[in-house]
């Protein structure tokens, strides 16, 4: 009587690469169901001795069907094919009492291997001791996998906890040689100068052959693995045809590297043994040498990280700023020589038993600590003068870095502030040298015309005379006032109403604003606004903005001034419809001397000091001004002070 042999499978692949190796290859006709009902018709009608049972059928999960088939036809041997390997799978199949079991893809060795082992079971099977062998030789498979996969783990872990590369490549080709029940293992990576495999890790290999060990890309099996970037896979003669290697069963698979590609292989070989490594076995390798690929990777991007920092500490080292930086949690992570000198720390000051030490445990100065406390406040980079209390004056920058932290770069600006405060001096001792020869020419210019009679050129030299004279004055007088409000010279502070000073301010500029056709506007509050200040000083810079507007607004214009209280603060503003700042030159107006490029700004009179005298009164006062301003818009000058409780 034929024997015939069931294939129940709903994946189209497997069931025709099974039919065709049950049937081609070994000789036996096949019984075919592409479902678990035809597949439960067909045991019915048919007495197959032996039933193929896939893991993928569109109307049945598998293990479901393995164990109604044996349910209702126990005498029907049957093997259970699946894709998925876990021990738990095949621990289930074979509790159901499956006889064997097949992963897919199928090879011709393992389907011939598992058909013989049932067939040569016979009846038999179906006793307790035939049982009990099985369910061992199971058990005994099941160990072989939960070690493969505790190897590949173990490699997996050593790849993310180890620096030394040679150790993980050491590991990698062990593993591959346990896992896979190889003689010998190696690691051979590419030589692009060469254009040759060397032998980077090797297991079992004898000392000449490793120590001679070159393979040409061109011309070996190796190097079909790493050009066409697929495993090699030789057994029997054709090891010694292909490679001249005197062994009877050799694998590579080919190195990958995430950002290179391929750039070197795997290899396991066997002497004794000549059989064709499996599909499985395969897999494996292939897994460990992803791993062997990471690790190597890993090691290049650590030796550039490394060369990079220790360009980076270099380059901080040798440079004469002060630097310090923090990471997102406030801790001082690098400090260069500089910066230990200039705030006195120690080696120990920059050692925490847990980590990098806390900013506030390292650093004493209040003026550092204060700009770090701001940056917490807002986004952004913030900087400040530092004075420290070795007399040292720096300009403080701290600079948010993404992915790092903060930056502090403390740059020693001592000597620009003594070259300025000797600059200061020089220009008020000049200045104040300078009044008494100009009002005595002042003085002759207006008795010109009283000592005889001048004709209308002369008249004309004479008012150009007095113009200019005023403008020297002017520029004295606003030089010296700097001076005075810099070394807070009348500077008496009492508590006043600021309304009543602008109200006082507005009366006096108002003609000046009819006079170049200017509709002044003082929008007054209901209610005082009470400040500390030096009334004739926060009087000028008041009158300096409401004149700026004016002589920078077109005629017919409105120059509007406004005050009011907002959370114990006082704040007035200066607004108008002029010719506007351009946004690159905002940050300069309230320099000295600097004026506006245009050629708006060129035809008006002024010193290039009213906004400077502004920011200096302002800052005296410990209040801070800005502007807003659009160009061909106008401009609105705000500035803002603490305001007193109750007026007192």
């Amino acid at each position: 009587m034929e024997q015939h042999i069931a294939v129940i499978e709903g994946d189209r692949e497997a069931r025709d690469r099974l039919v065709e190796l049950l049937s081609s290859e070994l000789g036996y006709p096949c019984l075919v169901a592409p479902n678990a009902q035809e597949g439960l018709r067909l045991l019915r009608r048919q007495a197959p001795v032996l039933a193929f049972i896939g893991d993928t059928l569109p109307d049945r999960d598998g293990l479901q069907f393995l164990e109604e088939v044996l349910e209702q036809y126990p005498l029907i041997p049957t093997v259970y094919v699946s894709e998925e390997e876990s021990g738990s799978t095949i621990l289930r199949a074979f509790r159901l009492g499956a006889r064997d079991f097949l992963s897919k893809p199928l090879e011709r060795d393992e389907v011939s291997a598992v058909v013989s082992r049932v067939l040569a079971s016979g009846a038999s099977s179906n006793t307790f001791a035939d049982l009990t062998r099985d369910l061992r030789a199971a058990n005994e498979e099941l160990q072989v996998r939960l070690q493969e996969l505790n190897t590949v783990y173990a490699i997996g872990r050593a790849v993310t906890s180890l620096l030394d590369l040679s150790q993980v490549l050491n590991r990698v080709v062990e593993g591959a040689t346990y896992a896979l029940r190889a003689e010998e293992g190696m690691l051979m990576l590419l030589d692009p100068e060469s254009d040759e495999l060397y032998l980077r890790a090797a297991k079992d290999i004898r000392e000449k052959t490793a120590r001679n060990l070159r393979l040409a890309v061109d011309d070996s099996a190796a190097g079909r693995a790493l050009r066409r970037g697929r495993p090699v896979n030789l057994s029997g003669d054709e090891v010694k045809l292909t490679t001249g290697y005197l062994v009877k069963a050799l694998l590579y698979v080919p190195v990958r590297a995430p950002e290179q590609g391929v750039i070197g292989v795997l290899g396991v070989a066997n002497r004794s043994r000549s059989q064709r490594f499996s599909h499985r076995e395969i897999a494996i390798a292939s897994a460990l040498a992803d791993y062997a690929g990471i690790a190597i990777e890993n090691a290049r991007l650590y030796r550039e990280a490394e060369t990079e920092r220790t360009k980076l500490h270099a380059i901080l080292g040798q440079a004469e700023e002060a630097i310090l930086v923090v990471d997102d949690e406030a801790r001082l992570v690098l400090c260069n020589e500089s910066a230990r000198e200039a705030l006195h720390l120690a080696s120990a000051d920059l050692e925490g038993a847990q980590g990098p030490p806390p900013i506030e445990g390292v650093v004493e100065d209040p003026g550092i600590l204060q700009l770090f406390a701001r940056h917490q406040e807002g986004a952004g980079a913030v900087h400040a003068e530092v004075s420290l209390d070795s007399g040292r004056i720096y300009n403080a920058h701290l600079t948010p870095v993404g992915g790092v932290g903060r930056v502090l770069m403390l740059q020693d600006i001592t000597h620009l502030k003594e070259l300025n405060r000797l600059k200061s001096e020089f220009v008020t001792a000049v200045s104040h040298d300078m009044r008494t020869p100009l009002t005595s020419v002042q003085g002759y210019v207006d008795l010109l015309a009283k000592v005889g009679p001048v004709n209308e050129k002369q008249e004309r030299f004479l008012a150009r005379m007095e113009t200019s004279l005023r403008s020297i004055t002017d520029l004295i007088d606003d030089l010296l006032d700097i001076r005075r409000i810099e070394a807070e010279l009348d500077l008496e502070m009492e508590a006043c109403d600021l309304r009543a000073v602008i109200d006082g301010v507005v009366r006096q500029t108002r003609p000046y604003a009819e006079e170049r056709g200017q509709d002044l506007v003082w929008e007054a509050p209901p209610s005082p606004l009470h400040v500390r200040c030096s009334r004739r000083r926060l009087a000028q810079a008041v009158e300096n903005l409401i004149t700026n507007a004016v002589k920078y607004s077109r005629s017919g214009g409105r120059v509007a001034v406004s005050a009011f209280e907002d959370d114990g603060h006082v704040v007035v503003t200066v607004s108008d419809e002029g010719i506007g700042i351009p946004p690159d030159e905002e940050p300069h107006i309230f320099d000295r001397f600097y004026r506006g490029r245009s050629e708006e700004v060129a035809g008006v009179p002024g010193t290039g000091l009213g906004l400077s005298i502004v920011k200096a009164v302002i800052d005296k006062h410990g209040g801070r001004v800005w502007v807003d301003s659009q160009p061909g818009a106008g401009s609105t000058f705000s500035f803002v002070l603490p305001a007193l409780d109750g007026g007192s």
